[in-house]
């Protein structure tokens, strides 16, 4: 079994593949109107609208109704990326952090509620843990 991607469902498809062209960098493919994915060296992060969710049965999802999956993006610098989107996110929850277990982190809100994190592995120990990705 490979990992594919993380979808996201969202009511407002084209506000939240902007804010996520502006976060990465990365435009999204858009091979339908109501879908949109980024691909991403590591992973891939999808985005339906919710018209989409029809498709997967009834009730199988709705939009901005997430509050236990964090989506976790790793950077280089978790404080020049805090600069650089400062002005562009609305709601932070935690301002740059060295975690106990030896990440750097930035958490924030996307214009949907869903929780991202910005991280950098800082410790000897983290650094360690991810070389073996």
């Amino acid at each position: 079994m490979d990992f594919a991607s993380v979808r996201m469902i969202t009511d407002d498809l084209d506000r939240l593949v902007v804010f996520y062209e502006k976060i990465t960098g990365v435009l999204a493919k858009r091979p339908a109107p109501v879908f949109a994915e980024f691909v991403l060296p590591s992973c891939t992060l999808a985005i339906g609208h919710s018209q989409t969710v029809q498709l997967f049965g009834a009730g199988s999802a709705r939009a901005a109704d997430n509050r236990s999956v964090i989506i976790e993006f790793r950077v280089r610098d978790v404080d020049a990326e805090y600069a650089r989107l400062k002005p562009l996110v609305a709601d932070w929850v935690q301002e740059p952090t060295t975690m106990p277990w030896g990440n750097r982190s930035a958490l924030f809100r996307d214009p949907d509620g869903n929780l991202v994190n910005l991280f950098a592995p800082v410790t000897e120990e983290a650094l360690e843990r991810f070389s073996r990705h």
